[in-house]
């Protein structure tokens, strides 16, 4: 068999879908900065399920940055990580028209950015619980083999029920020396550890950092540095606020966690994700 055939046998045991008569789209539910995500119904089988359309003129010069090292696609991604704050990839690939998609189960809730930046009321256990919730999720990031680099609270979702939801991995790239260059700087600035922004090597522990501004935001609905300005609040020459000038009464066993995820030295941090769970469980019954 030629070249030829061999490339028509492929394709024709894996057709490009056709996202226009495969999907129907109900309403666009979340407008990200390279993707647009629709609540869409799925024609084959009737089930509502959320369609993400990347854009590749905005991921195609990140994805070149890993030129030759067989970078998995997002879907590959999403669906090699598991777990109950962990959101379902279902399908992905690349439609008949081009566009790079990624199916999803559909979460209804609301953005975990927009429930602090209103400053919802919640009581004091709610938001430990979201915060080990958090902590699940990138605990299964990072047991799949990942550094998930975009930790913040505008990736998570939270249900009417409670359930707090990791929804993207647009960012995520294979726990290896490879994809942790120097010079690499992705992530939302205000969450991006300090050896991030200053394109120093890094590791896993940079998502320990981006979950203790995340820990501490949902604790307080602040953040450690004054906001505004660049953004990169890790660039920043103050040392961060300490969260106990936040809330007095917070457990000092949490008050120190979060404060230690925000080192800027990543060996100050805790090196894991599973001692961090390990922590917060003891504060939980603290508090319980």
């Amino acid at each position: 068999m030629g070249l030829l055939d061999s490339l028509k046998k492929a394709f024709a045991g894996n057709p490009r879908v056709d996202l226009s008569t495969r999907f129907e789209r109900l309403k666009e539910a979340v407008a990200g900065t390279m993707s647009k995500f629709y609540k869409s119904r799925d024609l084959k089988d009737g089930s509502v399920v959320g369609l993400k359309l990347l854009d590749s003129k905005k991921l195609d010069p990140i994805e070149a940055r890993y030129k030759g090292l067989n970078k998995p696609t997002e879907g590959e991604i999403g669906s090699q990580i598991h777990g109950e704050h962990i959101v379902k990839t279902l399908e992905w690939g690349v439609a008949r028209d081009g566009t790079k998609f990624v199916v999803q189960e559909y979460i209804e809730g609301s953005g975990l950015h927009s429930i602090l930046g209103r400053r919802a009321e919640m009581d004091p256990a709610t938001r430990i619980d979201l915060v080990r919730q958090a902590a699940k999720a990138l605990a299964a990031v990072h047991a799949a083999g990942y550094v998930h680099r975009d930790i913040c609270p505008r990736n998570f979702l939270l249900e009417p029920g409670g359930r707090l939801v990791l929804i993207d991995f647009g960012l995520t790239v294979p726990d290896k020396p490879a994809f942790m260059q120097p010079g690499n700087r992705v992530g939302t600035p205000s969450y991006m550890a300090p050896e991030v922004v200053r394109r120093r090597q890094a590791d896993h522990r940079l998502d320990i950092f981006s979950f203790g501004v995340t820990a501490y935001e949902i604790l307080t609905c602040e953040l450690p540095w004054p906001r505004g300005g660049s953004g990169h609040a890790a660039m920043r020459s103050t040392e961060p606020t300490d969260i106990r000038d936040y809330w007095p009464e917070i457990p000092e066993s949490l008050a120190k966690l979060v404060m230690a995820c925000v080192e800027s030295d990543p060996d100050k941090r805790p090196a894991t994700m599973e001692d961090i769970l390990t922590r917060l469980e003891r504060v939980e019954v603290a508090v319980g």
